[in-house]
């Protein structure tokens, strides 16, 4: 396997990046010691696993039996208990491949994506990975050890965007597929029908999965800051177009105001965990003001 991946996950953005927690807002059928509480908690006698024991967990779980073999601590999980599943969707199409800046669309994203897994992974939750253009282009099954990560940087590493775009087939088919309720997290551009993105959507909060949205920019597309006779190439089909950004500006920023306000609206409608992120933003800026916004979320659901 190629070292290529590692472009995804640099040790300097996992210094930054460590500190943060993923958490669930709704209640899943999952579990992690004072995290992700299974609602079936208690209720299951078959033994399934022993995950080590890490401050914060019940001492009365813990199994002095492989402590006296071991000396080290371990809990007692049981069948009801498994972690919570998180499916990472990865948009991987053409458009994707726009940038202006350091990183493109796409590059962004996976670097999301890598930084995503390892925090779960280092939770101990299982992840798993759809990317994709107009179909399917690969998946990764879902899996908890942290050696898991490598397959999973590999299948983004090996994705090069091309094709169009189409959410709603892809979203209804891991809202079929994905039967356990669980966090799924979709990265893309969102450059596809906004009717489709939103039945999409609607049908994974209808089938019970917490949903969050990262919705990746590059600045020029949200700022257009052109100047000058610029030729545009279209991606996905488009065609292309010459002409003077300027005397395009303000119909373009207000098109795109549009389209960012009605997303706004259908996830907040819909209890969907939505944020825009520009491809200039740090990373660790992008996912803590993330997390700050779901857990003031989770406050307002509680009070």
């Amino acid at each position: 396997m190629s070292d290529g991946y590692r472009r995804f996950l640099r040790p300097e953005e996992l210094s930054r990046i460590g500190k943060l927690e993923v958490r669930a807002r709704h209640i899943v059928e999952g579990f992690l010691s004072g995290m992700h509480r299974s609602p079936y908690f208690g209720q299951s006698i078959e033994f399934a696993q022993h995950r080590e024991y890490v401050p914060g967990d019940d001492t009365r779980r813990i199994d002095w039996k492989a402590w006296s073999k071991t000396d080290k601590y371990y809990l007692k999980l049981y069948e009801e208990e498994t972690n919570l599943r998180t499916t990472l969707i990865v948009d991987v199409s053409e458009s994707m491949q726009f940038g202006s800046g350091a990183m493109t669309k796409y590059e962004y994203g996976c670097t999301i994506a890598a930084a995503l897994a390892y925090l779960l992974l280092r939770q101990q939750d299982a992840v798993s990975m759809v990317s994709f253009d107009d179909a399917i282009r690969s998946m990764v099954p879902a899996r908890s050890k942290r050696n898991h990560l490598h397959a999973l940087l590999a299948t983004l590493d090996a994705d090069a965007p091309k094709k169009k775009t189409d959410l709603h087939a892809i979203l209804r088919y891991v809202a079929e597929e994905k039967t356990q309720k669980g966090m799924v997290v979709l990265i893309s551009d969102l450059f596809a029908p906004r009717e489709s993105v939103f039945k999409g959507l609607k049908l994974l909060r209808q089938r019970g999965h917490d949903v969050l949205v990262l919705h990746v920019m590059d600045d020029q597309e949200l700022d257009f800051d052109y100047s000058g006779t610029t030729k545009f190439e279209g991606m996905e089909e488009l065609g292309e177009l010459v002409c003077d950004p300027r005397s395009l500006r303000e119909g373009y920023l207000a098109a795109v105001e549009k389209f960012l306000a009605e997303l706004r609206r259908f996830c907040s409608r819909n209890l969907v965990d939505f944020q825009t992120v520009r491809t200039s933003e740090h990373l660790d800026a992008a996912l803590r003001h993330f997390m700050n916004h779901r857990i003031g979320m989770q406050q307002s659901v509680r009070n």
